[in-house]
């Protein structure tokens, strides 16, 4: 697939259907990506920064190496999730929950 010139859209509102289409390097700024759906899409080595993520919905994707860093979840809700290597603030969430559910084990 060539590469072709950058589209530039400015100052307009538009819906974009991107069907097998080659998009890195792209970038939206002050834009509303709102209602947006990604199918079956290459998002590695993304940068989402400064943006209201609020009700979004993440199922069934590879989330290894994700880094986040000064993010507001409060009401997040993770679960079914393979959790292995993840760490809060440096802590194995794993042992985090183990820990956790002995405790409430001896409490009962």
């Amino acid at each position: 697939m060539a590469t072709e010139p950058a589209l530039k859209l400015e100052d307009v509102a538009r819906r974009i259907e991107a069907r097998d289409a080659n998009l890195a390097g792209s970038a939206f700024t002050g834009s509303s990506l709102a209602g947006v759906r990604f199918t079956n899409v290459n998002l590695s080595g993304a940068m989402i920064e400064d943006a209201n993520m609020s009700g979004w919905a993440v199922n069934n994707v590879n989330l290894s190496g994700l880094r986040l860093n000064r993010a507001n979840l409060a009401g997040a809700a993770i679960s079914a999730c393979t959790l292995a290597g993840m760490t809060i603030d440096g802590i194995q969430v794993a042992d985090l929950l183990a820990a956790y559910r002995g405790t409430r084990a001896d409490a009962g």
